[in-house]
């Protein structure tokens, strides 16, 4: 048995709890965590958000972040061995890293970067994989493109915006003014204070929006694009090409798209696209983001640190905002 952090229901508590030790398929790597990033998701799989789409058995342990020690390893891995570093995000169904350890799929992981500790290491593997696929994969920012990263100061968009500055782009962002000069400092163009200013009347003409928000500020992000932008969705509305890929049945298909259906309406009217992203487990990406922070292209930006007993307290601050960058567990010693 191992302590792990689980919920027991939806809109319950985060609770510690002994559970079985992880079971170790012949393509798994078993991972000592040694630190775990706490993200959104895991506040909104408590809450229930999700669980028409994705059908998780309670109690469920949370945790989609990870780094620590390869402890074990399958048959059939070749491309890790027991003592090597790594981090990851597990695939979905597979999470679970608020556990003293985590079986993973060996194609989710990554050797971790030599030149980060493991706390650094594990703020990143799904915000991270997030920012490559919606602005390389998704959108194929490149040099000159306009993108505007909504929420640049938080786990996301702290790493979103050193991504695109990375990629050639000029970089607007919102956040409070007094994150502007870190921001500058970060790669971030134009700030723009949302607590003070409306982006929507200082921005125009942008290829990308990458929106984490959802509602009103989603459809305010439509009209700052030029004809065929394209705005992406963090946070939601999900869209028809998501139901479709988690492969559900065509009565959810058809409900999904219905939770689009205004804001795919609104994006035709001005000639643009919306696209709802659901980051994906993937260690080849994971890889590629830990070169170039070896090259000195990304930083990890950490806000707090929480010891693993203080799991619940960490989902709690994360939740009430305000740290700059990543919330982060670490295990003791």
């Amino acid at each position: 048995m191992m302590r792990a952090f689980r919920i027991d229901r939806y809109k319950g508590e985060l609770r510690e709890a002994h559970v079985p030790e992880p079971v170790v398929g012949d393509h798994d790597v078993l991972v000592s965590v040694h630190a775990a990033g706490v993200n959104h998701l895991d506040l909104k799989l408590l809450q229930g958000a999700f669980k028409a789409m994705l059908r998780y058995e309670l109690p469920l342990t949370l945790g989609h972040d990870v780094a620590g020690v390869v402890e074990a390893v399958g048959s059939a891995v070749t491309g890790f061995a027991v003592g090597d570093e790594v981090f990851a995000r597990p695939a979905d169904f597979r999470i679970g890293t608020f556990a003293e350890r985590v079986a993973i799929a060996e194609g989710d992981v990554a050797l971790k970067p030599e030149s980060l500790s493991m706390v650094e290491a594990a703020s990143l593997p799904l915000v991270a994989l997030t920012a490559w696929q919606a602005l390389v994969e998704r959108a194929g920012v490149g040099v000159g493109s306009q993108v505007l990263i909504h929420g640049g100061a938080g786990g996301f968009g702290s790493i979103a915006v050193q991504l695109a500055k990375h990629l050639g782009a000029y970089v607007a962002t919102t956040a409070s003014g007094s994150n502007s000069e870190w921001l500058r400092k970060l790669g971030a163009n134009e700030v723009i204070d949302y607590r003070s200013q409306d982006f929507e009347t200082m921005l125009s003409g942008y290829d990308v929006v990458i929106d984490g928000v959802g509602g009103e500020n989603l459809e305010k992000s439509l009209r700052v694009l030029r004809s065929g932008g394209l705005a992406i969705g963090l946070a939601g509305p999900p869209d028809p090409a998501f139901a479709s890929a988690l492969g559900l049945n065509a009565g959810l298909r058809l409900a999904i798209g219905g939770l689009s259906a205004k804001v795919r309406r609104q994006a035709r009217r001005l000639g643009v696209d919306y696209s709802f992203l659901w980051m994906r487990a993937d260690g080849r990406q994971l890889a590629e983001i830990a070169a170039l922070v070896e090259a000195g292209a990304l930083h990890p930006v950490i806000g707090r640190v929480f010891p693993f007993a203080d799991t619940p307290v960490a989902l709690t601050a994360m939740e009430r905002g305000g740290v700059r960058g990543k919330v982060v567990v670490a295990m003791a010693g």
